[in-house]
């Protein structure tokens, strides 16, 4: 596969991480989000022949396919086909993998991850005690509330892994079902899974130098009432919005910020690099145009990074007051093709969500926010710590923890 062509595919990779991406009309007609995500594109026809009306298509639709088309084939699970020797073939979807080491990885992922784990939550400062009767310890309830949202049990179909990792003596003592819900909705921990989520990621910080910034939604277990009582309207899902700064080598979670539905992007931008700057070398940054302002290319700029972030349609040269504004839009307009080789990275954001989604699900079981939030967290670090079971196997490395 050429590079051009390996770059549609990744195009078409990232489409499909994104929610309700494609949408079926009726038999032989659909549609396909954009890349941005402003509007939609239509897609006809059957089987391995379809058309598209996106741009890339007109122009070039004769000699090649558009990522939305790729996209809607992978989809299909059907393939995607290129033309040799004026013939054409079929060429069966597949990519590239050490097996041996994914197979390792993957077999010894769930013993690994208890030893991680009990490494990671060892950091966890305890609480001095003066009275009463011995506490079950802060490590404990948190390595729980972990495990549990990585098992994706119940709260009382868990505890038996609680048993399990008491006689790994990974933790002193098996809490009760209630004990871990009723941590979860602590809000004094969140600070503390925010600096789990930091510290499960240093392990990487000699690897990713290049990161890519996104959100997505993830949807509650509750219900928004204000327009099934003033409107008479079906009631709907809470959401829970979550930005990630992601690395693009392996996909680890550098930063996190977690905000109701309504939480904009751009601001979350000098949060999430920032704080990933204190861990990490930063010198890429691509995100969409969601993230395209003054301030974030200048936050970029003084971390001494770059950042790949495409312009509003209105968006002009003008400076005002930033140089740095000026030279990216110029780059932008000149040299697009290098811009496009370097944006594209931010697909792995949209991966990392994507994989997070499917392995850990994306609806949250707790019933109130504080709750919610820590429960997304621990999501996180869980993700976190299965790139690091990875990354012992494919890149050698041997995780150590330290604040």
């Amino acid at each position: 596969m050429s590079n051009s062509e390996e770059l549609r595919m990744q195009k078409a990779l990232a489409l499909l991480s994104k929610d309700n991406a494609i949408e079926k009309i009726e038999k032989g007609l659909y549609t396909v989000r954009s890349q941005t995500g402003v509007g939609v594109y239509r897609l006809e026809g059957h089987g391995r022949i379809w058309s598209c009306n996106c741009p890339d298509f007109i122009k070039n639709g004769h000699i090649r396919p558009c990522k939305h088309i790729l996209a809607l084939r992978l989809h299909l699970d059907i393939g995607y086909i290129v033309e040799k020797d004026q013939e054409k073939q079929i060429i069966p979807i597949t990519y590239s993998q050490n097996w041996s080491n994914y197979n390792q990885a993957q077999c010894n992922e769930i013993d690994l991850f208890d030893k991680l784990l009990y490494e990671l939550v060892k950091l966890i400062p305890e609480p001095e005690q003066y009275r009463g009767r011995p506490h079950i310890k802060l490590q404990d309830k948190i390595f729980c509330c972990v495990m549990k949202t990585y098992s994706q049990l119940s709260s009382r179909r868990a505890h038996c892994l609680y048993q399990q990792a008491v006689e790994k003596y990974h933790i002193d003592h098996a809490p009760h079902f209630n004990v871990v819900s009723k941590t979860l909705n602590k809000e004094e921990i969140t600070p503390l899974l925010y600096d789990l989520v930091h510290i499960s990621a240093q392990p990487l910080a000699n690897i990713e130098t290049d990161f890519a910034i996104d959100s997505s939604g993830f949807r509650c277990s509750t219900f928004g009432e204000y327009y099934h009582y003033a409107h008479g309207q079906k009631r709907v899902h809470n959401w829970l919005k979550v930005h990630i700064c992601t690395g693009v080598k392996t996909n680890i979670v550098s930063d996190v910020v977690v905000t109701d539905e309504y939480g904009a992007d751009s601001p979350q931008f000098k949060k999430l690099v920032q704080r990933t700057s204190e861990y990490f070398t930063v010198k890429n940054i691509s995100a969409d145009g969601a993230y395209s302002s003054r301030l974030n290319h200048e936050i970029a700029d003084r971390l001494g990074a770059t950042a790949y972030i495409p312009f509003k349609s209105n968006a002009t040269g003008s400076s005002e007051g930033s140089e740095v504004w000026k030279k990216a839009f110029h780059f932008f307009q000149i040299y697009k093709d290098e811009f496009l080789d370097n944006y594209h990275l931010r697909s792995n954001a949209e991966s990392t969500f994507a994989a997070i989604k499917k392995k850990f699900g994306e609806t949250l079981k707790s019933k109130n926010q504080t709750a919610q939030i820590n429960e997304m967290l621990c999501k996180i670090i869980a993700y976190n710590i299965t790139i690091l079971i990875h990354s012992i196997y494919e890149m050698g490395i041997t995780p150590t923890f330290c604040c």
